[in-house]
């Protein structure tokens, strides 16, 4: 089959949408843009068009299809008993990412709804669609334009991967501005129900109806022969070639259960914030932890990236369930099969970073008789050094066999001689640990009983660790005061001590990158632990306040 590309970002290219328009008046499909995802229309009235599309699609009969209509003055041509809250979530949120379920006429065939009395409604919120329905007059049924049990499609050049040659036409109306499907709400009953989450939150239906009940199919798979009620509630959508599993939590527990978890051969999705910590690994970023909109926009477009890849597995970090939250949610863990772990383990992780002299053990020792188990991130690198084979064939790789002594073990004197000499060779072994550093720790914290856990980390920002901290200090104190204390610690001359000072970096530096910052100017070391010991039970408390929020 030859098919047919048009551009379409503007309705005044009218000769172009009359052509689309008139595939679907002859029974063709047209694969379509929306705001949410991109939908493979065809005329919701021809039992013969609509068969296509499940042809086409690979799509399962009893799977129910939308109808796309360009104003909600169309409602009462295919539907019956049409209530007036459906009116009222029109006039509020049409054209947008909401379809109701309502009760069909006769002139609605039951393949169009997977053989319910009911149909599903939808008014898209892209101009250049409404036009083409419009000029078409037929109701549009358009599920997305992907083949099934693939991610759905927010590009037209996602459709032509799947499409080309088995449809009559895309539209190319460019990217979707969404990225999940609609919202899908069931007026039949009482009171209403959300039977998929998507593009319009669940808030936004219940600040315009009041109660709204969800479904079970949103949060869990569908017993065996339950006959789905609308799209996306039964069969496995959305779903890349590896297996997928989803973490759910905070997003700093969750990432950090990822780093535990995943293996060399896994892929990776998570939050902006955290991609520096999978280094190694093949990541595709879903959006900032605080941002669903981003989130929303990316997620297949993640999922269908490691089709690309060779991947034996996903990880795929999850948000919670406020706001687009949810659909994001749901069309995660239906990819995953409802493959689900939870990584909320109750564990407070506080990073304590600074310069040479800072004053940093007050604050652990601070930590330590919280009950905390403090992890010392250079002693874990030395301890990585004796038998991690990633670690010793990277540096041998980078460095040599001059770092090694006879018996195999790593000189770290030789390295020292070479780093310091030559900037990027540090940057070289930087890398090299930076990208293995986070997952041996966070083992070390799964590993763990204590509650509170401290890092210990000169290079905390530096190395991507202080994403997986909930809070991050800095321990800062006057350069006077740091020479006399690293003169005094190490038994080196005063120019000696400056000189280490000025190889690191500044308090400014670890002033704004941290959550907190520590003074440490105090003349004993008995006033500093006291301190510290307050400041330690005060930034506990905070984040307990802000876990019970």
């Amino acid at each position: 089959m030859e098919t047919k590309w048009f551009t379409l970002r503007t309705v005044e290219d009218k000769e172009s949408i009359a052509q689309a328009a008139d595939i679907l008046r002859r029974g063709g499909l047209l694969a379509i843009p929306t705001e949410t995802v991109y939908g493979l229309g065809a005329d919701g009235l021809d039992e013969t068009a609509v068969l296509h599309i499940f042809e086409a699609k690979g799509r399962p009969q009893d799977n129910p299809l939308i109808l796309h209509i360009p104003d909600a003055s169309w409602l009462m041509r295919y539907c019956e008993d049409v209530p007036d809250a459906a009116y009222k979530l029109a006039e509020r949120f049409w054209p947008g990412p909401l379809t109701m379920i309502l009760k069909k006429k006769p002139c609605v065939p039951l393949r169009t709804t997977g053989g319910l009395e009911t149909v599903g409604m939808r008014c898209p919120d892209h101009a250049v669609t409404r036009a083409i329905i419009e000029a078409s007059g037929v109701p549009v049924a358009a599920p997305s334009a992907n083949t099934s049990g693939r991610p759905s499609c927010t590009t037209a050049e996602h459709v032509r991967e799947d499409m080309w040659g088995k449809i009559d036409g895309i539209v190319d109306g460019g990217p979707c501005q969404v990225g999940v499907e609609s919202t899908i709400i069931d007026l039949t009953v009482t009171p209403p129900q959300l039977l998929r989450p998507g593009g319009l939150p669940l808030e936004s239906l219940r600040d315009a109806l009041g109660e709204v009940t969800v479904d079970r199919a949103v949060t869990q798979k569908m017993n065996d022969g339950e006959k789905p009620r609308a799209p996306g509630m039964k069969y496995r959508h959305y779903a890349p070639k590896a297996p997928v599993t989803v973490v759910t939590g905070g997003a700093k527990a969750s990432a950090r259960y990822l780093l535990t978890h995943a293996g060399e051969k896994s892929g990776i999705i998570c939050f902006d914030e955290f991609t520096r910590l999978f280094d190694g690994h093949i990541v595709h970023p879903l959006g900032a932890s605080d941002d669903k909109r981003a989130q929303a926009q990316h997620v297949f477009d993640a999922l269908r990236t490691f089709d690309e890849t060779n991947v034996g597995e996903i990880w795929a970090q999850c948000p919670d369930s406020k706001g687009l939250g949810l659909a994001i949610g749901n069309r995660l863990k239906k990819a995953a099969g409802f493959h689900v772990e939870d990584a909320d383990d109750g564990k407070i992780v506080i990073g304590i970073t600074g310069g040479t002299g800072a004053g940093k053990t007050s604050l652990l020792r601070a930590l330590e008789r919280k009950g905390a188990c403090v992890l010392d991130c250079d002693a874990v690198y030395h301890e990585m050094l004796k038998d991690d084979e990633p670690l010793l064939r990277a540096l041998r790789e980078a460095f040599g066999d001059v770092i090694f002594r006879q018996d195999g073990s790593v000189d770290v004197r030789a390295i020292g001689l070479i780093v310091f000499k030559d900037r990027k060779k540090l940057a070289e072994l930087d890398t090299i640990v930076h990208e293995r550093i986070p997952r041996a720790l966070a083992q070390k914290m799964a590993a763990t009983n204590a509650e509170i856990i401290g890092l210990d980390a000169i290079k905390l920002i530096e190395s991507g660790l202080g994403a997986i901290c909930d809070a991050t200090v800095a321990v800062t104190a006057p350069e006077e005061v740091r020479v006399k204390r690293i003169m005094a610690r190490d038994s080196i001359t005063e120019e000696y001590a400056r000189s280490r000072i000025a190889a690191q970096k500044d308090a400014d530096y670890f002033r704004a990158q941290c959550d907190y910052e520590f003074v440490n100017d105090l003349p004993t070391a008995e006033k500093a632990e006291h301190a510290a010991e307050v400041y330690i039970n005060t930034i506990i408390n905070n984040l307990k306040e802000e876990t019970e929020r």
